[in-house]
């Protein structure tokens, strides 16, 4: 069982530590062993039963397939919870916050070691597409 503290927003422009405990889909949310739920910012992903939100980008790759990607650059599952998030155990990320993304979620930048910033990442990987919505005015380097 793993111990998630509770979900905390954190203000817009403030940089945090993100351990990443457990996914639920391509663009999050990522629960941090230190407190936030994280959703990358600047991009939206299917949902995992695959379906699109109206005015939300709909990528190709299934809510799944997505979840999957982010779930191998975050160094792979090491299993599932009863309720379906994967459970990951990777090294601390670096985020910086875009503020509330709705609800208990905090909308972030987020850079992990050797993959660089996630939401470019996903983009790059086909598994999301850029959304201005949650911090979307940065733009990915190819």
């Amino acid at each position: 069982m793993i111990a998630i503290a509770a979900a905390l927003i954190i203000p817009a422009g403030q940089s945090f530590a993100c351990t990443p405990v457990r996914v639920w889909d391509g663009d999050g949310p990522i629960w941090c062993a230190e407190g936030p739920r994280v959703r990358l910012a600047a991009i939206g992903a299917r949902e995992i039963d695959g379906s699109c939100r109206r005015h939300q980008p709909c990528p190709k790759m299934s809510g799944v397939a997505a979840r999957d990607v982010l779930v191998r650059l975050l160094g792979g599952a090491r299993g599932v919870t009863p309720d379906g998030h994967v459970i990951v155990a990777a090294p601390a990320m670096r985020c910086r916050s875009a503020g509330s993304a709705k609800g208990d979620r905090t909308a972030a930048w987020c850079s992990l070691r050797g993959v660089g910033d996630l939401s470019c990442a996903l983009v790059r990987a086909g598994a999301a597409a850029r959304w201005r919505w949650f911090g979307g005015d940065r733009v990915c380097r190819r």
